[in-house]
């Protein structure tokens, strides 16, 4: 009576899911050779497991997220669709719960959304600027859309004397002051504060502010100033931005950007342009290819 109970009393027994296996090769299937209906059951060593490794969910989801983060950044999903969770849960060897709240993470940073009948689709899309050249932003970010720089100041100023000091400028002296929204194809991506030495700064100004809107300021310095670019310092730092600059760059408040401070000097060594550049995290990746510096060479 127990087997009649458990298994049908006929040699077989309950297999996942409810279905109903021939353990004795006395049933049906076994006596006409017919596969049975619907998908066969996975067996258990082929099904992925969660990894028990002592975290919590929330750490597990953090990981799946920075890892599909990089690739939704790096356009790595064909058509902007990313796998299905039944994919994902194999891939990460982890559970519904784990992906869908890792999903959730990055549909909060605005970079997914779930459409029904699609699945969850990328939305916000991520522009590389490469670290290992001197380059304006306006000239890397040209290769993904139409630039639109949005000049919000352009006139003399006397600059603070901390960034005097830093262009080489006598305490008092004037020096131009430029700052511009930077958009792509109607993204507010960059918030850029400049300050030019005189002698840079006067013949852009007199260009007349289509000129700064149309084209980068390291082109203008070097074809309308006619003076080469050389090198330039560089330092970034992740900051919480304050809420006048989460509102001009249409950003959720208490949204990241990368803060950059920029030092350009001419070729012939002397500063002539300090930017405070302020990127929008979920929108700008700063890349570089770093070497291995082994011992004996120069670092």
């Amino acid at each position: 009576m127990a087997a009649e109970r458990d298994g049908g009393g006929d040699g077989q027994v309950p297999v996942a899911g409810g279905d109903v296996a021939d353990a004795g090769g006395t049933g049906r299937a076994a006596r006409t050779g017919a596969r049975p209906a619907g998908p066969r059951p996975r067996s258990a060593a082929a099904r992925p497991r969660p990894a028990d490794d002592g975290s919590t969910r929330a750490d597990r989801a953090r990981r799946v997220a920075h890892v599909l983060r990089g690739q939704v950044l790096r356009g790595a999903f064909p058509g902007g669709v990313l796998p299905d969770e039944r994919a994902l849960i194999a891939e990460f060897a982890t559970s519904r719960n784990t992906v869908r709240e890792a999903l959730g993470l990055l549909r909060d940073e605005g970079l997914v959304e779930r459409r029904r009948g699609v699945g969850t689709v990328v939305v916000g899309r991520a522009y590389e600027h490469p670290l290992g050249e001197l380059a304006g932003l306006a000239e890397v970010l040209q290769r993904y859309g139409t630039v639109v720089n949005e000049v919000r100041a352009a006139r003399p100023v006397r600059p603070p004397a901390s960034v005097a000091r830093r262009l080489g400028l006598p305490e008092g002296s004037p020096a131009v002051y430029l700052e511009r929204l930077r958009r792509v194809d109607g993204t507010p991506l960059s918030l850029d504060c400049t300050y030019l030495i005189p002698e840079v700064g006067e013949p852009l100004l007199a260009l007349g502010r289509a000129r700064l809107e149309n084209r980068d300021v390291f082109e203008l310095i070097e074809n309308a100033a006619g003076m080469p670019l050389g090198s330039a310092e560089v330092s970034v730092r992740a900051v919480v931005a304050d809420p006048a600059t989460c509102g001009v760059l249409a950003m959720p408040a208490g949204g990241a950007v990368l803060a950059v401070d920029r030092l350009t000097r001419l070729a012939d060594g002397r500063p002539a342009d300090l930017e405070f550049l302020h990127l929008r995290g979920d929108r700008l990746t700063l890349r570089a290819r770093l070497d291995r510096v082994r011992d004996g060479e120069p670092g």
